[in-house]
């Protein structure tokens, strides 16, 4: 499973002396990028196939809170993926140094043609390294339903 570990920062916690809701936001895509750019898909190779990721939804869970001075280690999986890959979802854990699971989100994104700023399928390069991700225990084939379950796009929209 792919982790990265990252020190919690003093810029990294909120008014309540804690790690702020946007720094496991921040920690999950540096986790997802670095993943990418390890395995040779960095922002210049994406930005060569005019694709980008977008993030449509995450959903975090809070378990213990997390203080400075102590490092966390983020995990990444394969959550689900669409049957042309447009659509790929990403389980992500927050680990303290005991192997405690601190918190839990499920990412749900796409890809986007950086020109026509519409969703549109990986090339096929891009989609086997994401079957090569490990994969969550309950990893699924997204359905259309799967992408809008947790909103209903306005009538007005």
């Amino acid at each position: 499973m792919y982790t990265k570990q990252f020190e919690i920062r003093w810029s990294d916690v909120d008014a309540n002396l804690h790690l702020r809701n946007s720094a496991y936001v921040d920690y999950m895509s540096h986790t997802r990028m670095s993943y990418f750019q390890d395995r040779g898909f960095n922002q210049n190779k994406l930005h060569e196939l005019g694709l980008g990721p977008v993030a449509l939804y995450e959903h975090l869970y809070y378990f213990k809170e997390v203080f400075p001075g102590k490092p966390i280690t983020v995990s990444l999986r394969l959550k689900g993926i669409s049957e042309k890959g447009t659509f790929f979802s990403f389980l992500h854990d927050f680990y303290d140094l005991s192997g405690k699971n601190l918190a839990r989100c499920e990412m749900l994104g796409a890809w986007i043609d950086l020109v026509s700023r519409k969703l549109v399928e990986p090339p096929h390069a891009l989609w086997e390294f994401l079957e090569g991700l490990d994969k969550a225990d309950d990893f699924k084939t997204l359905t259309k339903e799967d992408t809008r379950r947790f909103g209903v796009l306005p009538k007005d929209l």
